[in-house]
């Protein structure tokens, strides 16, 4: 049981206390790698930006002993509908997503991490299925590209666990033409290449808000799979969700924040999952507030679902994960 490292505010402090924070109320944490890819200096041979390798430094100078360490990363920027950019906003020329130049860039990319990390389980992509959605033809290119990354991985790393993380809000419930036809696309990529399903899980994107609902989506996984399963990335709202200009607005509560931890771990619980990851323990408003205009709307979205709330208060859902930490 564990959180990512995202911070609640944005003072050297504030990431200091969520450190300490995971310390005590964690047996496991997880780093997202997911801001930009140095792909110029990946394909180039050159040195990494200063930006990027000051933020590994600090991770790496704050890595939590005794706690194993999911390490996440991500080839897809924010919008999923293609790679993620370099830090001067720039993405590589490619053909296909497979091209020889991404992949040894990627492959490059990924062995530095590991070297650095030495992570206990690593995510090579995060929320992959999203691709699919956006761009069938990206899509084939991807799943050639992470075969032959996976394959020079496992040469290099046997003892190493490896996945790509999928939404399940968007696997079992799909917003596409041929639904059916999506989820077994996906199934059938998770069974035939991955070592564990790794989930990326938010039941108010699809307005679920009770207990049955909440175990639809579990029962859902376990008709598609007998991969073990872990949660990289979960959480649910503790407030009401309410941002005009995307036309949202989701009731929320910190009961219903809890009744969703509360199944999260049952299943966890009966079905042996590898790990949960709730992101992020904190409701990080005081760094929201920081965050330029432009961006301020989609970042919402997730603000308010720290076991913590904005002013450091616990909500009932923290009594309920302590409990079954200390077990």
């Amino acid at each position: 049981m564990g959180f990512s490292t995202w911070s609640f505010g944005p003072d050297l402090s504030d990431k200091e206390e969520t450190y300490d924070f995971i310390r005590e109320n964690a047996d496991i944490y997880s780093e997202q790698i997911d801001y930009h890819i140095p792909w110029n200096a990946l394909i180039n041979n050159t040195a990494f930006p200063v930006e990027f390798t000051n933020d590994i430094n600090y991770r790496l100078s704050k890595k939590i002993s005794g706690s194993k360490l999911v390490l996440s990363v991500s080839l897809l920027n924010t919008s999923r509908d293609d790679l993620l950019e370099d830090y001067d906003g720039t993405v590589p020329n490619y053909t296909t997503l497979n091209d020889p130049v991404i992949e040894n860039a990627y492959y490059k990319y990924l062995t530095y991490l590991i070297s650095q990390f030495h992570p206990d389980y690593l995510i090579t992509a995060m929320e992959i299925n999203e691709l699919k959605t956006h761009s069938e033809t990206k899509w084939q290119a991807y799943k050639l590209l992470m075969q032959n990354i996976r394959t020079r991985l496992k040469n290099d790393y046997p003892g190493l666990e490896f996945s790509e993380s999928v939404t399940l809000h968007n696997w079992f419930a799909p917003e596409v033409a041929n639904p059916t036809g999506f989820i077994n696309d996906i199934t059938n990529y998770i069974n035939q290449n991955l070592d564990f399903i790794a989930l990326s899980y938010y039941p108010f994107f699809k307005g679920q808000h009770s207990k049955p609902e909440f175990r639809e989506a579990f029962d859902f996984i376990y008709s598609q799979t007998d991969k073990p399963i872990a949660f990289v990335e979960t959480n649910h709202i503790a407030e009401d969700l309410i941002i005009p200009n995307l036309n949202i607005n989701i009731p929320g509560n910190v009961c219903e924040q809890k009744d969703y931890l509360e199944t999260l771990l049952l299943n966890a619980y009966y079905h042996n999952f590898k790990f949960i990851i709730w992101w992020a323990y904190r409701d990080y408003d005081k760094l929201w507030e920081t965050f330029p205009p432009e961006i301020k709307d989609i970042t919402k979205i997730w603000k308010d679902t720290g076991l913590i709330d904005e002013n450091g208060h616990k909500r009932p859902a923290y009594t309920i994960w302590k409990k079954v930490l200390n077990k």
